[in-house]
């Protein structure tokens, strides 16, 4: 494939992303937040194995491990960051999120021992004041949604990590399919099992258009189509590419925010979006804007 196709296609996939925070805000109105992962999940597990069990029968070892470790990670992140849009505004979320490309060369060192560079430290900085700025943390104004979200940004990143580490030596259409199914495989009884452990307290279900739509959009779209997407093209291009086009998602979850949910956004959240973004396009371009340097190079 084409560099350009696969830029095009990973610019697509953020630009669908950023939709589902409006949707998914809509719909924790009418559902319990685990029973809304795990019907989620379950929609997309049941639909992968009815139109592509063909490629799902006999699964390799090595790909069922590494399907296992992207579910718990997949599962972890996205059931943070859901809890945390319950409670914070979708603005605030997709930005938080954001953050994770950030924190991607803290994962790869930590899996694969590489050394993290002096933009990539500055970038965090950057990104650590933006993000201070964006969510305005004084004594009165602590959202435990932000506390949440900002968890998930860890998972993303080691999520990110070993996508990268296992999607490298991927050459059959089977193989990628396998690691995607194995991921709802993973992602939805733990969905269920939060369910039991934690909403039935509270548990409510409405069958509204708003989580009917929510449910298929993210169920259909964002979870199957798009992981596969993202499975098979990523490594078509190159990290720092990649990290550039998924900063967008914050800028698109913004702007539909303010068109479906007429979300307000004020001055002092976009000055951090802004430093937020800023902060990540120095950290993957500072080296190639100012030259390279070897300060803080660990």
């Amino acid at each position: 494939m084409k560099t350009w196709k696969a830029e095009l296609l990973l610019l697509l996939i953020t630009s669908i992303w950023g939709t589902t925070f409006a949707l998914t805000k809509l719909a924790l109105d009418d559902c319990s937040v685990f029973f809304f992962m795990f019907i989620r999940f379950l929609i997309a597990f049941v639909l992968m194995y009815i139109f592509l069990g063909k490629h799902l029968h006999k699964i390799e070892k090595w790909n069922f491990k590494n399907g296992v470790i992207l579910g718990i990670l997949f599962a972890g992140g996205y059931l943070l960051q859901t809890v945390g849009l319950k409670y914070t505004s979708v603005t605030k979320s997709a930005f938080i999120t954001g953050m994770s490309v950030v924190l991607t060369p803290f994962a790869f060192k930590f899996v694969i021992k590489k050394p993290i560079k002096a933009w990539q430290w500055v970038g965090v900085i950057i990104s650590f004041i933006g993000l201070w700025i964006f969510t305005n943390p004084t004594i009165d104004n602590i959202n435990i949604g932000d506390v949440f979200t900002l968890i998930s940004t860890i998972f993303w990143a080691l999520y990110l990590t070993y996508m990268d580490v296992y999607t490298k030596d991927i050459t059959k259409y089977e193989h990628t399919i396998q690691l995607v199914f194995m991921q709802f495989l993973i992602a939805a009884p733990i969905g269920l099992i939060g369910h039991f452990a934690f909403d039935m307290a509270n548990f409510k279900f409405h069958l509204t258009s708003n989580l009917i739509v929510a449910l298929l959009y993210n169920g259909i779209l964002a979870s199957i189509i798009l992981t596969i997407i993202h499975t098979s093209v990523q490594k078509y291009t190159t990290p720092v590419k990649a990290a550039l086009i998924f900063t967008t998602e914050p800028v698109f979850a913004t702007i539909l925010a303010i068109i479906i949910i007429s979300e307000i956004v004020t001055f002092r959240e976009i000055t951090g979006g802004i430093i937020i973004i800023s902060a990540v396009i120095v950290s993957e371009l500072g080296e190639y804007w100012f030259g390279n340097t070897k300060l803080l190079k660990i």
